[in-house]
């Protein structure tokens, strides 16, 4: 039987910095507030649904573009 593998955003604050984003502008495009992802970096679990999209996107497995049309 194949092992699942945890998706783990333990270092998402250093992604958001690394692409120069504050959190507004980083965490809006998945639909959650500033305060929201405030609290994600400090590391309050990821709930399951919101980390496949940041695995989508983060995996290019979804567009900057689709994921603005999505939130449309």
């Amino acid at each position: 039987m194949a092992r699942k593998k945890k998706l783990d955003f333990s270092d998402i604050a250093a992604v958001r910095a690394k692409e120069h984003l504050n959190q507004t502008e980083f965490w809006t495009r998945y639909g959650v507030t500033q305060s929201g992802g405030s609290r994600y970096e400090a590391g309050r679990n990821i709930p399951k649904p919101l980390a496949i999209l940041l695995w989508l996107h983060r995996s290019g497995k979804i567009s900057d573009k689709e994921l603005a049309d999505a939130a449309k």
